[in-house]
Parts: C-alpha cells; structure tokens; sequence
C-alpha cells in the first residue's frame, strides 16, 4: 500500500523510475544519524535521457530550466525512496543545493522547479533551505544538477 507521499506524487502523475547509479567515485547518499544527503542528481527523465542540456541564457530557456530542475527533484526523492523505503519517514527537507549551467552574467534561475515539487509532495516539510550557483558547465551538459539533505526517521 501507497504511503501518503507516494499518493501525492501519484496525484502528480510522478513515477519513480530506478534511481541512477554514480558515475565516479561517490556514493548516492550518506545516512548519519537521522540526516540523509543525497549526491547531486543530473536533470534525467525516467528513461535517463536528459530534460534539458546546455547553458541558461543561452540554448536553454528558463522554463527548460525550471522542468530541469524538477526533474533533479524527482530524481532525489528516488534516492530518498532507495535509502529509506517509506517516503513518509521524510519528516523535513532540511536544504537544496542547484548547481545551473549558465552563460557568463546569467542571474535568472530554475531552481523554484525542485523546490517547488519538494512542497507539493511533502507539503510544510519540504519547505527547506536552499543555495544556487550558476557554473561554467556541468557533466554530460547537463542544464541543472541539484543535491539535498532530508530529515529522516
């Protein structure tokens, strides 16, 4: 039976695909205590193709961007579904952290496309802290890559 944050994502027509595996030398994420962080997650769909690719205020427009971003959303709650099973142990997410893919001056960012999804699904819980860096480039030309730390039980 679906837990209530699973419902949501249902609700949102989300389905967790198998979440990626490292490419480097790192884990997914690291569990210390009730703090679970989780890698920074490039923006795939379920298929593991890229949503977007290239820079912001270039190619990549900012409503690329902001579904980029929701897709490294998506991606993170997977790896949160991988370490702890249950999404509904998720009692706060704690911080986002966006890396995005811009030209040089770009000061427009996507990140309101993850954090946005981390409240829909998880409602005042996922409201969070939240760092954004605009970057020179990204693996794969990725347009966003995001990372996270969640509250756990």
């Amino acid at each position: 039976m679906a837990g209530i944050v699973e419902g949501k994502l249902k609700a949102l027509g989300i389905a967790l695909a198998e979440p990626a595996k490292p490419i480097a030398n790192y884990v997914p994420y690291v569990r210390t205590g009730n703090l679970l962080t989780v890698s920074g997650q490039l923006c795939l769909d379920g298929a593991g193709k890229l949503v977007a690719k290239g820079q912001l205020g270039g190619s990549v427009s900012i409503e690329d961007g902001q579904n980029a971003a929701r897709a490294c959303a998506i991606s993170l709650i997977a790896q949160v579904k991988a370490a702890v099973g249950d999404l509904d142990k998720v009692t706060r997410v704690v911080r986002l952290g966006g890396f995005i893919n811009s030209v040089p001056g770009f000061a427009d960012g996507p990140m309101n496309g993850a954090s946005d999804l981390m409240v829909a699904v998880f409602g005042e819980a996922g409201e969070h802290a939240r760092s954004t860096v605009g970057v020179a480039a990204l693996p794969a030309d990725a347009a966003v890559e995001v990372e996270g730390t969640f509250e756990v039980s």
